[in-house]
């Protein structure tokens, strides 16, 4: 078992889509992304408000947006339209900036709008065109970010179009304080005791906690069948929070909160699934849910009673 190295994959190069259908016309789509007002409204992932949000939309203007997070952290992006096709297309050019100024990472992101009988299909591709190292917790998070912002966009056009949950909650109180309870689920060897549901065995070949670093491992079913998973820190605050991005299919960003309760810990494992296919797919073809409360009834089992 490998820990604690860099991550393998590389950051220039990385892309992701998104594809949704809204009931709302394609001129009412496209004003969301060119028209200040509009695009503030809904920009950036749940919990974000935009504070500065410039955008002068004409092929060669610039577009700048100053994201302001749940924590009050603000993160500065700028870029310009390298294309615009009213309303068909929107072609831009993004970087997204360190606070001292210097760039950390830019994106080309292409969406296309097509309309059929008053619904508009919107697909966002973003491509990462440069990138330095410290830009990795960012861009890991750039898939699940975008489907956020997408599901703010259709919530703003069509307001009236409801939008699945999407969520598994799972929770369970431990005999063991919050600091034991995490090193079980960041430490190699200690999480390969637990970790699945009933009959699973794992292969722990990378675990990299910290933001942006990389958990791939192979989860060896009962039958024999082997399940790869690769997912990417994207918050690490020990011994109270993790959240990773699994972009391995079925796709969702799991919260992990470690809540002292007693001399124990009440565990909180949020699972958000990017798009209604992913969800189906974990609620009927891999059985999440049960899964979920499997997995942390091993966990229950792997601290034991007395919490050592």
């Amino acid at each position: 078992m490998a820990a604690n190295t860099s991550p393998a994959t590389t950051l220039v190069g990385r892309e992701i889509s998104v594809t949704r259908t809204f009931d709302a016309p394609r001129k009412v789509v496209y004003q969301a992304w060119t028209d200040p007002t509009h695009l503030a409204a809904w920009w950036g992932p749940v919990g974000f408000t935009n504070p500065v949000c410039e955008v002068d939309a004409r092929v060669g203007g610039k577009v700048r947006i100053h994201m302001k997070g749940p924590d009050g952290a603000i993160y500065p992006m700028q870029g310009v339209f390298e294309e615009l096709v009213d309303p068909e297309r929107i072609v831009m050019l993004t970087s997204v900036d360190a606070a001292d100024g210097s760039t950390q990472f830019e994106v080309r992101t292409t969406v296309t709008l097509a309309e059929a009988e008053g619904r508009t299909t919107i697909r966002v591709h973003a491509k990462v065109i440069t990138a330095t190292t410290d830009a990795a917790p960012q861009i890991a998070g750039m898939e699940p970010g975008w489907s956020q912002s997408i599901d703010r966009l259709q919530t703003h056009v069509a307001p009236n179009q409801s939008i699945t949950p999407r969520e598994m909650v799972t929770t369970r109180v431990l005999n063991a304080p919050p600091e034991l309870v995490y090193k079980a689920w960041t430490e190699p060897d200690r999480l390969a005791h637990w970790w699945g549901p009933n009959g699973f065995t794992n292969t722990i070949h990378q675990m990299d906690v910290r933001p942006g670093g990389a958990w791939r491992l192979t989860m060896h079913g009962p039958d024999g069948t082997d399940y790869p998973n690769e997912s990417a820190f994207l918050q690490v605050m020990a011994p109270r929070l993790l959240v990773y991005y699994h972009s391995s299919a079925p796709k969702f960003v799991s919260v992990v909160t470690f809540a002292p309760e007693g001399t124990g810990t009440n565990l909180t494992l949020l699972s958000h699934f990017l798009s209604d296919e992913d969800f189906d797919s974990a609620m009927n073809v891999y059985g999440a849910v049960e899964g979920a409360k499997q997995t942390l009834a091993r966990l229950a089992e792997f601290i034991g009673p007395t919490g050592t």
